[in-house]
């Protein structure tokens, strides 16, 4: 976790950044943090209340978080990425069989921006999406509710604003943008 004052994929602003690639770099540690969310969704796939044919990451977050919760459920992981244009899209020879439950798998979610990107490009190609899954849930306690349930490893409650109701912009404090999204 950074402190400091960050433009977000989202476009949101915040005083706290989560750095999940410096967690997810080491394969032990991705695999015990993400323990308890492929344990939650092994449950409800147990009871019957989820089904899951593949898991999907967008790029560059999502791609470790879905190889990771992939490898321990069994189940094929892949990602989307963004193409020349900036548009998600699903390349690389993966595929998506119509009807297909996809859990969609990230590294933290604000918005659920890059999530929902991913949800028109398989939802278009036939695929049902059944949950999210994510490292940090950093969503502002006002933000409107997911499209899908969440399996979250933590939920953290730190400040996300809009650049005009940014209290560190009025200050004059510049913005970093650690994040892979071109805005």
């Amino acid at each position: 976790m950074l402190e400091g004052h960050f433009l977000l994929s989202s476009g949101r602003h915040s005083d706290f950044y989560f750095q999940c690639a410096r967690l997810l770099q080491y394969p032990d540690r991705a695999a015990e943090a993400l323990a308890p969310v492929a344990e939650r969704l092994r449950a409800d796939i147990r009871r019957g209340t989820l089904a899951v044919d593949a898991i999907v990451g967008p790029a560059m977050g999502g791609i470790v978080v879905a190889y990771e919760l992939a490898r321990q459920l069994g189940l094929p992981g892949f990602f989307t990425e963004r193409d020349d244009t900036g548009v998600m899209t699903l390349r690389r020879g993966f595929e998506i069989k119509g009807g297909a439950n996809i859990l969609i798998a990230e590294d933290v979610v604000t918005t659920g921006k890059s999530s929902g990107e991913s949800a028109a490009v398989l939802e278009a190609l036939g695929a049902r999406i059944v949950a999210l899954a994510c490292v940090v849930d950093r969503r502002d306690s006002a933000a409107p509710p997911l499209a899908w349930p969440l399996y979250a490893a933590c939920t953290v409650t730190v400040g996300n604003w809009e650049q005009q109701g940014c209290a560190l912009c009025k200050q004059g404090i510049p913005a970093v943008k650690p994040g892979s999204r071109k805005l």
